[in-house]
């Protein structure tokens, strides 16, 4: 508090001090200046709980000049050791693990990886969900690691660039439309089958069809007709005995002969009977079973 009293004297005169004086009181006084101490006293605890707090997070998160945790900042990038969770997504050029060790991508729902365009637009996806691994994209292919294309898909075909396709399945494999291939074969201990339940089962090739049996027989079943057909050429049968148990007998309208030895004719419409065997040719007697 400060107190200016204004006096007027002349020397060698004495006057009394007037009864009624100015007191100017300057600064802040009562309530308000409590207040004040208050707010002062409240801003400093406030800024030490805000360094504590700035403290105890630097020593868990583990900030350093190279990083944070196991987050490590290095001239290649950006180093992380142990497990990490990512609650948005993660924007990389390149992703690897650590020389000795492998690289584990775990969701609780799926995973999924984007490739985008200069626009932005997704031109490939990789999702591996709980019950499927969906892929999108125009072309899709897996490489050995020298570099040999072993399995290529796109729009147009499916191609697998293994020397050798295994079905390794009891059911075998189930084809829709066309199969084109060079090969087709069992292992040594196993049984080729080829089976059309519902339609037919048509073998074409320019240069011949070769079929191949080294330890077993060769089978062709059908229930209505089988035909073996050649554009530019004659079929063979070559073996040490062609057999036809059940070819149809010819008579002339009696009974046929017990004897054992028979002629096979053939038909204008291409059908095979048996006729008796004579001296000469048979089959004129016996041409009223073409009809």
């Amino acid at each position: 508090m400060v107190r200016e009293e204004y006096t007027t004297a002349t020397q060698g005169t004495s006057l009394e001090r007037p009864e009624n004086q100015y007191v100017y009181n300057i600064g802040i006084y009562g309530w308000r200046k409590r207040c004040l101490y208050l707010f002062v006293l409240l801003l400093i605890i406030i800024l030490v709980v805000n360094l504590a707090l700035t403290i105890w997070i630097l020593r868990v998160m583990w900030f350093s000049s190279s990083g944070m945790g196991h987050l490590r900042v290095t001239s290649e990038g950006l180093r992380l050791e142990g497990e990490s969770e990512f609650l948005h997504p993660l924007y990389a050029t390149e992703i690897c693990s650590r020389v000795d060790d492998s690289l584990l991508l775990h969701s609780s729902q799926n995973v999924t990886v984007n490739a985008r365009n200069a626009d932005g637009h997704i031109t490939g996806r990789l999702t591996v969900g709980p019950k499927a691994v969906e892929t999108h994209g125009q072309h899709f292919q897996i490489n050995s690691r020298n570099g040999k294309m072993l399995f290529s898909v796109n729009e147009d075909e499916v191609l697998v660039g293994t020397g050798k396709l295994r079905v390794t399945g009891p059911e075998g494999a189930l084809f829709e439309h066309s199969v084109e291939t060079p090969l087709v074969r069992a292992d040594t201990s196993k049984q080729l089958r080829l089976e059309s339940p519902t339609r037919s089962l048509s073998m074409d090739a320019p240069r011949g069809i070769h079929i191949k049996a080294q330890a077993g027989n060769i089978e062709a079943l059908s229930q209505k007709d089988i035909k073996l057909h050649s554009s530019e050429g004659m079929l063979v049968l070559d073996a040490e005995t062609v057999r036809m148990p059940k070819l149809p007998h010819g008579s002339k309208g009696t009974s046929g002969s017990s004897q054992e030895l028979y002629e096979i004719c053939v038909c204008p419409d291409g059908k095979l009977y048996l006729s008796v065997a004579g001296l000469g040719s048979t089959c004129q007697e016996y041409s009223r079973d073409c009809q």
